[in-house]
């Protein structure tokens, strides 16, 4: 009972397809079909989409091949009458300008930038410790190495262990 469902549910929801005797238009009506989106689905192409307005658009472009059109004129007028949203791949113009360079934008800020970093690294040297800084370390590592000396339990070391003086 559910596949006898399911399968009519699948026959309601054929997309009629048209059919051209030249193969070249039907190669033409099937590339056109596959390239201009339905705009009432989401990201759907009309020679995929069960939408009306997606058999609307297909009649129109099977019409539009019947009266010599060429591909450009098909996406033109459809264009003209949905919108650039029909087209997969929008045309360069000013309004798609950031759309089509601005991932070449993006790459060449992300390489400027490890650039510079990888620049700057280089440039950083190791400096030496000037008079203040050696004498305050000086001070640090004399106060931990009488602090390590001091510690309980230095009268006899262990196997594995050294005192305080073999550690310096």
């Amino acid at each position: 009972m559910f596949l006898a469902w399911l399968s009519a549910g699948k026959a309601q929801a054929a997309i009629e397809m048209h059919q051209f005797d030249n193969p070249v238009l039907q190669k033409r009506y099937d590339s056109l079909t596959a390239a201009l989106r339905c705009p009432k689905c989401q990201n759907q192409a009309i020679g995929d989409s069960d939408s009306p307005i997606a058999g609307d658009m297909r009649q129109n472009v099977a019409d539009l091949l019947k009266d010599g059109r060429s591909d450009s004129d098909i996406q033109n007028f459809m264009v003209a009458r949905f919108g650039e949203y029909v087209l997969y791949n929008p045309r360069l113009d000013g309004r798609t300008w950031l759309l089509w360079g601005g991932p070449a934008v993006l790459i060449l800020l992300g390489l400027l930038v490890v650039t510079l970093i990888v620049r700057a690294r280089r440039r950083a040297r190791v400096r030496a410790l000037d008079d203040d800084e050696q004498a305050r370390l000086s001070a640090l590592l004399a106060t931990h190495r009488q602090s390590i000396d001091e510690q309980p339990g230095d009268e006899q070391p262990g196997a594995g262990q050294h005192t305080a003086k073999e550690r310096s």
